[in-house]
């Protein structure tokens, strides 16, 4: 990310800093399911709530060594944690970490999205009322041709980017998803109500199918989702 070109709260989204945060609370909440279904110590969630604590720079330091992202961060978690960190991640892939952080990451911008368009829909009715009869040469064919308002050109691109407001809420409750199935996604070491209680916990979805990973057409809607937006942006701007 370009960080003259993007708002504060964009780049704070997917700084390092904030992913890991989100694995943090993905492993407290899965630690805490389990020892509500009798899987784990209820202390030893305690104590992992109470003292998880992370550095990105250690984290980074760590994975230079064993060449392992998750492997890295839940070492230095256990850093802080003591003895009661053996019970964290138990029956869990890594997959399970990273897709389902993503998926906060991403239902959190579009959040931010939906936000900004919320902002240029209110911009883009008032413009369309305030210039309801206000003449500009219409446009055919590249030249120019029978008279229209400019009212009626913001009213136009009001109705494009409420479409596009309507796809991006979809583009969000396809990619709210959670999955915290273990490897391979088969369940065969971790019970799938953990992954109901993180899901609730996060406001995601458990993956209906159970895969290591969650599939990544889901993905490619949301960011299809995000190219078709960005082209009502440009024929605004242009």
């Amino acid at each position: 990310m370009i960080a003259r070109y993007a708002r504060s709260p964009m780049i704070d989204l997917w700084s390092d800093q904030t992913r890991y945060e989100i694995w943090l609370e993905i492993e407290c909440l899965a630690l805490e399911a389990m020892a509500q279904f009798g899987y784990a110590p209820l202390e030893a969630a305690k104590a992992y709530r109470a003292r998880a604590a992370f550095s990105v720079a250690r984290v980074q330091d760590i994975e230079a060594e064993v060449k392992h992202d998750v492997i890295a961060f839940l070492t230095n978690v256990a850093e802080h944690v003591g003895p009661e960190a053996r019970f964290a991640h138990q029956g869990m892939t890594s997959s399970d970490v990273l897709d389902t952080a993503l998926a906060v990451q991403l239902t959190r911008a579009s959040d931010l999205l939906a936000a900004g368009l919320d902002r240029v829909l209110a911009a883009l009715k008032a413009q369309a009322f305030r210039h309801a009869f206000t003449p500009c040469v219409g446009r055919s064919h590249g030249i120019h041709a029978e008279p229209t308002t400019f009212g009626l050109k913001m009213a136009q691109a009001f109705a494009e980017f409420d479409r596009c407001r309507t796809r991006l809420a979809a583009a969000r409750a396809e990619i709210a998803i959670c999955a915290i199935s273990g490897a391979v996604g088969t369940f065969a070491n971790i019970d799938p109500r953990i992954e109901a209680y993180v899901a609730e916990k996060l406001g995601l979805s458990p993956e209906p199918i159970s895969t290591q990973v969650i599939p990544r057409d889901r993905h490619a809607m949301f960011f299809a989702t995000l190219a078709v937006i960005a082209s009502a942006i440009e024929r605004l701007a242009t």
